[in-house]
């Protein structure tokens, strides 16, 4: 939900007087969001787009609730509506219509449903000739790409597209490659076979996924955004973190964290709460710079912050074959130290800065607004409850949408009118779009990966370059992660390096729960690294600070974020492989300890501001406490004590007068 530039998001007998970014909110997504430079339609256009994204909302629901199609005529259907909706809603170029569709874009985005719907209209002729196609097979096959591509390059940008190409490319001229990637070589024909008439490329896995549990949940946020769960979860992190030290920074980490794990998009979340939380920060006393990371940060982790992650979480648990509540549960520990790890930063910082919170007088109280609002929890709950209960991720979804329409009724502000209903459904589409295009696009890659056997032979050349050490070859990947991650979406990001970087680390023994939540986390982590870091220049754009220098603070305060997947790596039990209770408990033990003296060490004040020799050894401390084993273990808890002991003797001589951190 937002909130226009100026409005409290509270009740106004509650709350002080809150400062608002004077910014354009839809300005700025469109600035850092691909997905949010949409045309602005209106007339007969705009009415022709709604009934489409509406019905596309309403076609996924029937299908979730009463039974999906044939996996290649449900995935069709759903890549018709989304590659029309494309070619209608995003102009060909900057300098594109943006209030009127052209012509030609109503051809291409017939072209595209007919393509695609080729599969459902001659099912019966394709599936008897499989393996045989007609010219007409491989015209629709080819047309249909081509028109994939370029509805992926106008959702997102031409680096996913370009990557599909080259791609393709390597399909054809393999015998060119060097010999460590060298293959036979395949025709056009067998190329286009497998990555349009089958369900190995475009049709694949990851459209799959896109066209039932990924837009199930898209939708379900949609829901809870229209009853005003996002200005619950800001009143209510307001109510519980508002008046403690720092407590702006503090309410940002929550809300973002609470929000994130429903939306799952890093810059759209930054847009949604930041436009509260980073003038809040402001005003207290942070600096802008520190105020854009913080939301940024906190934004990101949204995407591995149970229990609805990123589109990518369920697609991992589709790669693992395991159900996504496994992938959910696995996924706590590492995310509650990442949150952790932010909110004893930003207590640090403002302690080290003498920075109050709020009055408590004004902020809301929470058993007034629990009563009020309370009931929407409950489909939060209830998804959890359906997960735990055995129901697949997808019966879930459509449950928790039920149960969402029936407590709105509960509050006569909350409740689902028919308007707001319309709007669920239609912004729903419209967010699983980019989704939907990344998917369907890295279908080829992995198409690619089983037509030529490239991942395995990527998988040995990591090997080889890291001399078969495993964190060189943990090293190499994270790499690739947040390079690749710095021009895709997150989804598409995590779908190329599963494929190809993480059987190299199979091979070294990795458990493959962990494996594929390294890639996951570094993939999610390009949000947040310079040069692209989107995640932080919108926080920046809020906030009016310097970009570079919001992304590098957005680096330092994630920089547990960083190390925790190399720990889970070597400590397979904080992802619940091989789970013993008394272990598992003396591990997250650790593991807050390392977090919390990491965090000192980044911000340079415990009790007292620390000489940078002091940080150094936080840092090293840091580390032994979160490499397991009693050795390092000792070592950090020595480093750890021996820290509050100076600290504590500075503090008593009263030396705590902040210095730049």
């Amino acid at each position: 939900m937002a909130e226009k530039p100026g409005e409290s998001m509270h009740d106004p007998e509650q709350v002080i007087d809150i400062p608002a970014a004077q910014i354009d909110l839809d300005e700025l997504r469109r600035q850092f969001d691909t997905e949010a430079r949409t045309r602005l339609l209106d007339g007969w256009q705009a009415k022709m787009i709604l009934v489409v994204a509406v019905s596309l909302s309403l076609f996924h629901f029937y299908t979730s609730g009463f039974g999906l199609l044939l996996a290649i005529k449900q995935r069709a259907v759903h890549l018709a509506f989304v590659l029309f909706l494309v070619y209608m809603l995003y102009p060909i170029n900057a300098k594109g219509k943006k209030n009127s569709i052209p012509w030609y874009d109503f051809i291409l985005g017939g072209l595209a449903v007919y393509a695609v719907m080729y599969h459902v209209f001659f099912f019966n002729d394709i599936i008897m000739r499989a393996g045989l196609p007609t010219f007409t097979d491989l015209a629709m096959g080819f047309l249909g790409i081509l028109l994939l591509l370029e509805a992926t390059r106008r959702v997102s940008n031409p680096i996913l597209p370009f990557i599909a190409i080259f791609f393709l490319l390597y399909c054809y001229f393999g015998r060119s490659f060097p010999a460590m990637f060298a293959h036979r070589g395949f025709n056009i024909q067998r190329i286009i076979n497998h990555m349009y008439m089958g369900t190995e490329g475009v049709f694949g896995i990851p459209l799959g996924v896109s066209s039932t549990f990924v837009f199930m949940f898209i939708l379900f946020g949609s829901f809870l955004e229209q009853t005003g769960m996002g200005r619950f979860i800001i009143d209510l992190s307001m109510a519980l973190a508002g008046g403690s030290t720092g407590g702006p920074a503090k309410v940002a980490v929550l809300s973002s964290g609470l929000m994130g794990s429903i939306s799952g998009s890093s810059v759209a979340n930054v847009c949604t709460t930041g436009m509260f939380t980073i003038p809040l920060m402001k005003s207290v006393g942070y600096k802008p710079y520190f105020a854009g990371a913080v939301e940024a940060v906190a934004s990101t982790g949204g995407q591995i912050m149970p229990p609805v992650m990123g589109a990518a979480a369920f697609i991992m648990a589709e790669f693992l074959g395991v159900p996504y509540l496994q992938v959910a549960m696995a996924a706590i520990v590492p995310a509650l130290l990442y949150y952790f790890a932010v909110l004893v930063q930003v207590h640090l910082e403002a302690t080290r800065l003498g920075l109050k919170g709020l009055p408590r007088e004004k902020l809301p109280k929470i058993l007034p607004l629990l009563k009020k609002k309370g009931h929407l929890l409950i489909p939060l709950a209830a998804i959890i409850y359906f997960l735990l209960a055995g129901f697949t991720p997808l019966r879930a979804a459509y449950n928790g949408i039920w149960a969402t329409l029936i407590v709105s009724f509960f509050n006569k502000e909350t409740r689902m009118t028919l308007p707001k209903l319309r709007d669920a459904l239609d912004s729903g589409a419209r967010g699983a779009l980019g989704v939907a295009c990344a998917c369907a696009t890295v279908g080829i890659i992995v198409g690619t990966a089983t037509l030529t056997g490239l991942g395995l032979r990527i998988a040995s050349a990591i090997i080889t370059l890291s001399g078969g050490v495993l964190i060189f070859s943990l090293i190499l990947t994270m790499f690739a992660c947040i390079l690749l991650g710095a021009g895709l979406p997150t989804t598409a990001n995590f779908i190329v390096t599963s494929t190809m970087a993480a059987p190299a680390l199979l091979q070294l023994g990795v458990a493959p729960m962990a494996a594929y939540m390294f890639v996951l986390y570094f993939g999610i982590a390009a949000d947040l690294s310079p040069p692209v870091a989107l995640a932080a220049y919108a926080g920046a754009g809020i906030a009016g600070a310097d970009p570079m220098k919001t992304g590098g603070t957005a680096i330092r305060l994630a920089l547990a974020g960083f190390l925790v997947p190399f720990i889970y790596v070597f400590n397979p039990m904080l992802v619940l492989v091989g789970f013993e209770a008394i272990p598992f408990i003396l591990s997250i033990g650790s593991a807050l300890l390392g977090v919390f003296l990491l965090g000192t060490g980044s911000i340079g004040f415990y009790r007292a501001p620390m000489a940078f020799w002091l940080r150094g050894i936080a840092l090293v401390g840091a580390l032994g406490l979160l490499i397991p084993g009693i050795v390092t273990d000792s070592a950090g808890l020595a480093v750890l004590v021996t820290i509050h002991m100076i600290q504590t003797a500075k503090f008593k001589k009263g030396d705590t007068e902040a210095i730049p951190s």
